[in-house]
This record gives structure tokens, sequence and C-alpha cells, in this order.
């Protein structure tokens, strides 16, 4: 076992961990005292919350754990992953000047104030893609319910500390799983989307390099070649994955967001409206300003 930690004052901003790892925008970490969306607390409380990177034909998977706890963030491993942690949790992210070129309006405000130190997160493509397209119409705890059967049923294994972790299946794998499977493990309708999806990343037919480096629009708009992403699904994957911070997911929370704050926003399509929504949350970072609205309202139930 390997070990480590990082000031939480060595980070610009802060971090609030719990806030980060259960706003909704991963399901590939697990809380391990199997509390995962069944409480909000300051700062993330003490919780340990694990992942499993690689598992793939070039890496073997690897189990990480984090927790905040007296000023730290302190990880165990099962390989050195200081840096690791940085990146998927986007450590280096300086929150501070994000939070000043977000709009200081009532809504964002109270947002930011209750979650400050929530960051967006950097996933893998393929868990991330598989993630929201079965996101339609769930629950963020059914969401995360799908995905731990997914990586339970088709991911490669790894012992850690006494503890058996599943890594998120392979594109292949998944591809070879039958509908019939799928839907067992509750994915529904969405079971075919799965599948067809990970059938093109499997054999590379359609992939991340195919959206990496395009601008905004066009990447939304590549990024629907894969089966069961729309608009919403596409932005929710470039902004959690693949580091487009201007996309803004129209989710049921921010339609009600636009409904009572931000009328004027409401266009009568999506792209249209997510044009107008992202001005309004301040262009280059709207997707940091919708992460800390919809992690807001959905804490107001």
């Amino acid at each position: 076992m390997e070990s480590g930690s990082i000031p939480v004052t060595d980070l610009s901003g802060g971090v609030d961990l719990q806030a980060t790892l259960e706003s909704g925008q991963t399901f590939c970490w697990r809380r391990e005292d199997d509390r995962m969306y069944d409480s909000v607390g300051p700062s993330g409380g003490s919780a340990w919350y694990s992942t499993v990177v690689g598992g793939h034909a070039d890496a073997d998977p690897e189990v990480v754990r984090v927790r905040q706890r007296d000023g730290m963030i302190e990880w165990e491993a099962t390989t050195d992953a200081d840096s690791l942690v940085v990146e998927r949790l986007r450590l280096d992210d300086d929150l501070p000047a994000i939070f000043e070129a977000i709009p200081d309006d009532d809504l964002l405000s109270e947002a930011t104030d209750a979650y400050r130190g929530l960051r967006i997160v950097d996933d893998p493509f393929f868990p991330c893609l598989i993630s929201f397209i079965c996101s339609a119409q769930m629950r963020v705890e059914r969401i995360h319910g799908m995905q731990t059967a997914l990586a339970r049923e088709f991911g490669e294994t790894v012992a850690f500390d006494g503890e058996t972790y599943h890594a998120f299946p392979t594109p292949k794998r998944l591809a070879r799983a039958s509908e019939d499977d799928l839907r067992e493990l509750g994915l529904g309708y969405r079971a075919p989307y799965v599948q067809r999806s990970a059938e093109l990343v499997a054999s590379g037919e359609t992939t991340a390099e195919d959206v990496w480096g395009l601008d905004y629009a066009d990447a939304r708009e590549a990024i629907q070649a894969f089966v069961g992403v729309g608009d919403k699904v596409a932005d929710c994957v470039l902004l959690f994955s693949l580091g487009y911070l201007e996309a803004v997911p129209l989710d049921t929370w921010i339609q009600s967001a636009i409904e009572e704050y931000y009328p004027d926003c409401e266009r009568g399509s999506y792209a249209e409206t997510s044009d107008a929504i992202r001005t309004a949350f301040g262009g280059e970072y709207a997707g940091y300003a919708q992460t800390y609205v919809f992690h807001y309202l959905r804490n107001q139930e």
C-alpha cells in the first residue's frame, strides 16, 4: 500500500471532497461507508471514497482511496497516486479565479457560498460516457447504482486492504454483454444504447479522439455519434471528462433555474437556450456555475 496527503491550504480555493464526489457529476467513485448521497455535510466529513483506474489491456487495475480530514486530502492506493488524485479531482483549478469569472447574482452566490470548494471532476471518457447514457430520467442515486452493478458484473477485480474492488468494464467486455444481461442490471431501454456505444469504442469506429481538440460546438455535435447521446448527455461528457468547462447540461434542475431565475434565457430549443444560459453563467467557466447550481438546487428538495 502507498499513501500520501495534500494540504487543502495548498489548493487555490480549497476543496470540498464530498460536494465534489456526491454532486451528480461522477459515478466512478464509491463511498466506502455505503452512504453515497445519503447525507450532505461540510467539507466531505471524513468518509473514504474509492475508485479503480486502469483495468484495460495496457494497464493493470489500481485502487485509489481518498478522504478529507484535518485539513488534508489523504489518499491510499496500490500505486503512487498523488498526481492522479490531483488530475481526477482537478485540484490544480484556480477556484477564486473561476468564481471571479462567474456572475455574482443571487442564485450563483448562494450556490457557490453553500458548497465552496466543489470542483469539476476529470473522469475517464468511457465510464463517463456510459454513466450519462444511463442517466436519462434517472435520479443520481439510481445512476450510481447502475454503474456499480456494471462494474461488479463485468469489471476486472483487484484486491486491496482485504477488500475486493471492481474496475469499470472495458469497452470490449461491455460490448459482449447481451441486452438481457444489461436489462437485468436495471438499464431498461438504455441497454442497447450502452451495448452499441461500447461496440463503437471497442472497434475504434468512434472514440474520444474524434472529439478532443474540436471547438465546443463541433465537439458537442461529434460526440452524438455515440448511440443514446443527445445534446444533454453530450454536454455532460464534455464537461466532466473532456475538459470543456463552458458546457452547461440542460437537466431538470437547470431548466427549473432558467424558469425561475433566468426566464430570458429560454429560447425554445436546446442549442439556443444553452447558448443563452452559458452566457448568463459567465461563458468560459459556465460549467462550474452549472454544477454548483445543480448541487445546490437538488439539495433544497
